[in-house]
Formats: C-alpha cells, sequence, structure tokens
C-alpha cells in the first residue's frame, strides 16, 4: 500500500472508531507495525488533521473533520453502486430517485480513473417486483423523521382485521415487502407490520412521545431478548 493511501486509511480507521484506539489496533487492520503507525500519524497531525493521542489510550479524530469523497477506493465505489443499484430496484420512487442522483454526484467529483465504475459497474441486481401498499414507504420515511403516530387497520395473516395506532420506528426493505418495526398501542409492545398487509393508514399530526434513539434502543433489547427466548426453547 503506497504511504498516501495508507494516511488516508488510517484516518477511516479513526473516523469508524467509536473510542479512542490504539496505534498496535492500528497497524494490525493495515498489516504495518507501530512505528509506522507512530510515523504517518505525526505526518497527518503536521498536515494539520485534528488527532488527539495519549499513551496507553490510543488515538481519537476531532469531530468535524471532513475530507472530500475522492478518495474512493474500488472496493469502496462498488458497494456504493451496489447499495444504489438494490434502492433502485427494491425502494419506491422517491429512494430510487434519491439513489441515481448520489450515483451522478460521486461520479462528477470522483478521479477520471475510477468513473467506469459509475459508468459501468461490475456488479448487478435482480429487478423485483415492487409491493402494493396503501400507505408508500416515502410516507412512512417522513412520518419516522417526523416522529408522528400512524393510525392503520391490519389484516394479519388469516385476513383479520385490527385498528391500531403505532409509533413508527424503522421501515426495513426485503426483496418483495417491506415491514415497519414499531411500538403498537393497542398491543403495547413492540411489533412488526408487513406494509403489503396494511388495508388503510393514515399518518397522524400527533407527535411520538418518546426520543426516537431511546425506541430504537428498547426495540433491540426486545428482539435480542425473543431471540435468546427462541434459541433456549421458551
Amino acid at each position: 500500500m503506497r504511504r498516501g493511501d495508507r494516511l488516508f486509511e488510517v484516518i477511516e480507521i479513526l473516523r469508524r472508531a467509536k473510542a479512542p484506539i490504539s496505534a498496535q489496533a492500528i497497524g494490525a487492520e493495515l498489516g504495518v507495525t507501530k512505528r509506522t503507525v507512530y510515523r504517518d500519524v505525526a505526518a497527518l497531525i503536521g498536515q494539520g488533521v485534528p488527532i488527539n493521542g495519549e499513551a496507553g489510550v490510543g488515538y481519537v479524530l476531532e469531530p468535524g473533520f471532513h475530507m472530500p469523497p475522492l478518495m474512493l477506493t474500488p472496493d469502496e465505489i462498488e458497494a456504493v453502486m451496489l447499495g444504489s443499484l438494490w434502492a433502485q430496484t427494491r425502494g419506491e420512487p422517491e429512494l430510487a430517485l434519491a439513489a441515481e442522483k448520489l450515483i451522478t454526484k460521486l461520479e462528477a467529483v470522483a478521479p477520471e480513473r475510477y468513473r467506469i465504475s459509475f459508468l459501468e459497474p461490475v456488479v448487478s441486481v435482480e429487478p423485483v417486483n415492487p409491493p402494493k401498499e396503501v400507505l408508500g414507504a416515502s410516507s412512512i420515511r417522513l412520518a419516522i423523521r417526523r416522529r408522528k403516530k400512524i393510525a392503520l387497520t391490519y389484516a394479519d395473516h388469516f385476513g383479520q382485521k385490527t385498528s391500531r395506532v403505532i409509533w413508527p420506528i424503522m421501515l426495513g426493505y426485503r426483496d418483495t415487502s417491506r415491514i415497519i418495526a414499531a411500538w403498537c398501542e393497542l398491543r403495547e409492545g413492540f411489533r412488526y407490520f408487513r406494509t403489503e398487509r396494511i388495508v388503510k393508514a393514515e399518518v397522524l399530526d400527533v407527535p411520538i412521545p418518546r426520543r426516537m434513539d431511546l425506541l430504537r434502543a428498547e426495540l433491540r433489547d426486545a428482539t435480542n431478548a425473543a431471540r435468546k427466548r427462541y434459541e433456549n426453547g421458551l
């Protein structure tokens, strides 16, 4: 790996780290010695990159540091293309258009030698038929962003209908369906709703009375607890 590429990778490792990371850990990921990491970090600091470090603790990249998306690697470009193609074939029209615009923006700022990767990608995704929905995925995503409740009539696997008011938390995309993870006021618990089984729906002008990050954390805890019960045969 060229030194310039390695310096960029050091920044990316620090950017991803959720806590101070040691020179040894950085070196292990890059396949270089701690001494090399020390030299690289010193060079980055000398170039004005805001890295703080403390012996025995590790390095931290100060928040707010940005780099232009000009140093994308071929693997990163292909990952972006794969995700974009998936969104264009599985997402609703608004999300598909956003994915197309994203690729156009990245292509415009990418180095010349990498632009062919956007024009003729080496990855592909097979198209599928989108689900039939009475409440579009874009409206659901907007309700989540604005923290609004949704009133809906839902048909279960047997076709039995119930009226619910839910607090939408996340929208999961599958090949031929979408699933809302939400707190259900009727069941007083977290539930999952397949969008194609929603018979009637309306986004209410009523705010969700909880912080979204706390709801998502509680959802993860509830999901993990349910998985453990299933694995233990309970």
